[in-house]
């Protein structure tokens, strides 16, 4: 199974920006990986792993923000889809001079 949480905590001063990294760094302690920003994944054995888990983050959040917790299968996980636009050049990609050495 696969557990995958979902954040948006406040940063706008010094002690929440703390806050917010105190825990992403307890995500990543315990087994997470970033999967995109704000956004942390794990892999579980079982709902038991997945419970005891789950009551790791209720005792690790933060007192303000909005978390999410998303728990698929593996089979779940793997029929996500990746849509990727394609690369828009901008005029200011090309160098307006240039350089021979």
């Amino acid at each position: 199974m696969r557990m995958m949480v979902l954040f948006d905590l406040p940063v706008k001063t010094k002690i929440q920006r703390r806050v917010a990294t105190k825990f992403r760094n307890f995500l990543l302690k315990d087994g997470y990986f970033m999967f995109q920003y704000s956004v942390y994944c794990r892999v579980c054995n079982g709902i038991d792993d997945v419970e005891r888990h789950r009551a790791r983050l209720f005792d690790n959040k933060p007192e303000n923000g909005c978390i999410r917790l998303l728990v698929m299968t593996e089979k779940q996980f793997e029929r996500m889809d990746v849509i990727v636009g394609d690369y828009v050049k901008y005029e200011n990609d090309e160098p307006t001079e240039l350089s021979v050495f």
